[in-house]
């Protein structure tokens, strides 16, 4: 809704070569009589109420375009908070798949490889019951801190809900994922207070639905949840 075009700039336009000092219409040559009109009224009309009137709208119509610049903005702020965790600084489940199909869509056009990490915290529970949820919530936002502060800007790190987390690695492949994931379960783990990780990677392609790739992730994820136990 950009209030410019047809309407708008010929406003300026006449506003700058019409209304001369005093209000009297000028050509810029001096003496000279402009003879152009003005929103289609002739020179001859133009008294000082219609002067007036035309500072008028064009005062209005600044006062819009400042008002449109804030309700973008606002609406900017809105969206930005829609996408994140109510928690942590992080993309919530709907946003972090919106994203994943982008990344999945852009990583196959461009021929590069990306990587999805799903995570889930072993011992969160425990916490919870045994220290109460102020300790939980703040066991969750330090993983968060630590995801974001090991991987690159370009990456995307998700809380998938609970104590269930996912990261997007671009240019990884799935030998480069499974490393880097690991190197991300150890930083988790230093957070302490008895938590744990398991996690499932899964390399991306284009013909496979984001819903999908989260799944596969997600059963890699148990699988070695498994292993981890049985250990």
């Amino acid at each position: 809704m950009k209030i410019t075009g047809a309407r708008n700039e010929p406003i300026r336009t006449e506003r700058r070569r019409v209304l001369a000092p005093g209000g009297v219409a000028s050509s810029g040559a001096a003496g000279a009589v402009d003879q152009v009109t003005f929103l289609g009224i002739p020179r001859a009309e133009m008294t000082p109420a219609v002067q007036a009137a035309i500072e008028a709208l064009i005062g209005e119509l600044d006062q819009l375009k400042r008002e449109v610049a804030q309700l973008r903005a606002r609406l900017s702020d809105a969206e930005g908070l829609a996408d994140r965790d109510t928690l942590t600084p992080l993309l919530n489940r709907r946003a972090f798949v919106r994203e994943l199909s982008r990344a999945r869509t852009f990583a196959g056009r461009y021929g590069f490889p990306a990587s999805l990490v799903y995570f889930d915290l072993d011992g969160f529970k425990a916490l919870n019951d045994g220290h109460g949820h102020a300790a939980g919530d703040a066991a969750l936002m330090a993983v968060a801190d630590k995801l974001v502060a090991n991987v690159r800007e370009s990456d995307l790190v998700g809380r998938m809900g609970g104590d269930e987390f996912a990261v997007v690695l671009v240019q990884a492949d799935q030998a480069t994922a499974e490393a880097k994931a690991a190197t991300l379960a150890q930083a988790i783990e230093a957070v302490g207070q008895g938590l744990k990780v398991s996690y499932g990677v899964r390399e991306l392609d284009p013909d496979t639905d984001p819903e999908a790739l989260i799944a596969d992730a997600d059963a890699r994820m148990f699988a070695a949840k498994r292993v981890r136990k049985a250990g």
